[in-house]
């Protein structure tokens, strides 16, 4: 299994706790009972650790009429809003709510140059509430696609998230293939897409990242 880069120094780390626990509870005490529950607790948080950072091997089928999946999750919201942030139009907006078991990279949506980015503060509220898109913690991204049309799609934090990773920048040219960045331990990718978009998909729906077409463009 492959590893993300962005989860090296937490596995880095966590292997090291996990052995100092272990090898002090083994050394410490002479009571069989609590010392295998301690290395049972500690190898399911390593492998918890271990499985949020997995690197999964997709290929991606590129086209720029079709709005992929920024990320593994499910569907929370699919509604008509106005962006405020940087469109300032009404958008349909869908969101996908990444629990601490989804992969957690995110992927740029539709190829394109970026057009927009940036990071704003904010709350910790539990990524699946509504309020978590205006208020939360996130970073603002739009894509221009060649026929000038413009989508966001913005990383929020959650209530176990306290770092959103963006690997792109303003004039970057993307492609679907291409990982826009990287969530830690639960969150949410709010897209905003255009009125006519065709949606493709259902509330609650499970959706895999860079595989799931969530709408057609017309």
């Amino acid at each position: 299994m492959k590893f993300h880069p962005a989860g090296k120094s937490i596995i880095r780390n966590t292997i090291l706790i996990v052995l100092l626990l272990n090898l002090a509870a083994w050394l410490l005490s002479s009571c069989l009972i609590i010392n295998t529950v301690i290395s049972v607790a500690t190898l399911v948080v390593l492998i918890l650790v271990l499985q949020f950072f997995r690197y999964p091997n997709r290929t991606v089928a590129l086209n720029d009429k079709n709005v992929i999946a920024p990320a593994d999750g499910t569907i929370c919201v699919i509604e008509e809003c106005k962006e405020k942030d940087y469109l300032n139009k009404p958008c349909k907006k869908v969101s996908i709510f990444m629990s601490p078991f989804n992969v957690h990279i995110n992927w740029a949506p539709v190829p394109g140059t970026v057009s927009f980015l940036e990071h704003r503060k904010g709350k910790f509220y539990a990524a699946f509430k509504d309020k978590s898109a205006d208020e939360n913690e996130r970073t603002c991204m739009a894509v221009k696609m060649k026929d000038g049309r413009e989508i966001m799609a913005n990383q929020v934090a959650g209530a176990m998230a306290r770092r959103i990773l963006n690997f792109l920048h303003v004039g970057q040219v993307v492609t679907q293939d291409m990982e826009m960045g990287f969530i830690r331990f639960g969150s949410r990718v709010d897209l905003y897409l255009p009125l006519d978009t065709d949606i493709q998909v259902k509330l609650g729906e499970k959706v895999t990242g860079s595989q799931t077409i969530i709408g057609k463009l017309k």
